[in-house]
């Protein structure tokens, strides 16, 4: 059954994308939404992108078939006893939420004894970016969408949701509640506590000059793009999955102090297994389907020193409609071929630019 109203609590980056995603495909659903933003109203309102915009949740949310709690993971839990209420009135309303965090919702649920009307949700899309201005209409194509329903919501609710999410070019998987938790704190929650924590160590051991900031491009720029994450957000994930990131963090520094210490030996063949078992694992990564952390589609080029080179590459790639999210001169090139990076905004587009390049007798790295 597709929903015919569907209510939002919270228009930020990810209710936005969803909420943008479900008017594209499905133009008939009603969408209304609850923000503490004016602003977020007043745009989402403008564009028709909601029928109605409420500063304060009312009775109007109890006509919804589907409730997206997406607030920030710890005030979720705050908006229940008012939810609660809307379900005494409406008892077929599903509840569900965007939250990268579950056993503290599912507890929250569970205490408030709405388990048969709830159902955990967690789009593995989105970037570095906040709010509701930087929402697409696309983040949920191709991308993971992990369903952790509790242990008394019925199967039938749980196969309609599936299918409804999976309709939006989603790709679903259900979990436990705890299982995500551990396989999420794993490749999303501790990789954000790392990527800061290097940034931080870098500007701690930066000159006055500031050189290390200057040269810190390619690779290092890279790996640490996740740090221009909402700072907010993640005190809120931190403080939600405590437990689990706490524990990955003892196991990660028992890695680096094992690596430590086969460096420290000059055991050549231990540190060569080191780097080709993460080689090889990370190479059988699937690339046309999104995780956790946001993706980013490059590709390096060679380019000849000469007037106007830049400016011929995009004609090229916008004459066949390709879309350029980034374009520029790498100068640290120290871990990367080419002088010339390019960022796309779908693997699809960077592909098909790939082969357009080649085909230019362009030599691309990709």
């Amino acid at each position: 059954m597709i929903p015919s109203k569907i209510g939002f609590i919270g228009l930020g980056h990810i209710g936005g994308s969803v909420a943008k995603t479900i008017h594209r495909i499905y133009p008939g659903i009603e969408l209304i939404a609850f923000d503490t933003s004016k602003d977020t109203l007043k745009e989402a309102l403008e564009t028709g992108l909601i029928t109605t915009g409420y500063s304060e949740i009312t009775d109007d949310f109890a006509s919804c078939d589907y409730i997206y709690l997406c607030a920030p993971v710890l005030i979720n839990t705050e908006y229940l006893p008012t939810m609660k209420k809307l379900i005494a009135q409406n008892p077929d309303l599903l509840l569900t939420d965007v939250g990268s965090v579950k056993h503290g919702i599912h507890e929250a649920i569970i205490e408030q004894g709405m388990e048969e009307n709830f159902i955990g949700g967690h789009p593995m899309c989105g970037t570095e970016h906040t709010g509701f201005s930087y929402s697409t209409a696309y983040m949920l194509e191709n991308a993971y969408y992990i369903i952790t329903p509790t242990a008394k919501t019925s199967k039938a609710k749980v196969q309609e949701f599936q299918t409804f999410t999976a309709s939006l070019d989603a790709v679903t998987m259900v979990l436990d509640y705890k299982e995500h938790d551990f396989m999420v704190g794993s490749v999303s929650h501790l990789p954000h506590v790392i990527s800061a924590t290097l940034v931080n160590l870098v500007k701690h051991l930066d000159n006055a000059d500031g050189t290390m900031r200057t040269i810190a491009a390619g690779g290092f720029k890279d790996i640490t793009r996740i740090s221009s994450s909402s700072p907010l957000m993640w005190e809120n994930i931190c403080q939600a999955n405590k437990q689990q990131i706490l524990e990955l963090v003892d196991t990660y520094v028992a890695s680096i102090q094992e690596i430590r210490n086969t460096i420290a030996e000059g055991n050549g063949k231990d540190i060569y297994a080191f780097f080709e078992s993460a080689k090889d694992y990370r190479d059988s990564f699937s690339v046309s389907i999104s995780g956790p952390i946001s993706q980013s589609f490059h590709l390096f080029c060679d380019l000849t020193d000469e007037a106007g080179g830049i400016a011929t590459v995009a004609t090229i790639l916008s004459t066949n409609n390709i879309n350029i999210k980034n374009i520029g001169i790498t100068h640290n090139r120290e871990y990367e071929q080419g002088v010339l990076s390019i960022e796309f905004y779908t693997y699809a587009a960077c592909k098909q630019a790939i082969e357009l390049l080649r085909k230019y007798h362009y030599t691309v790295y990709e």
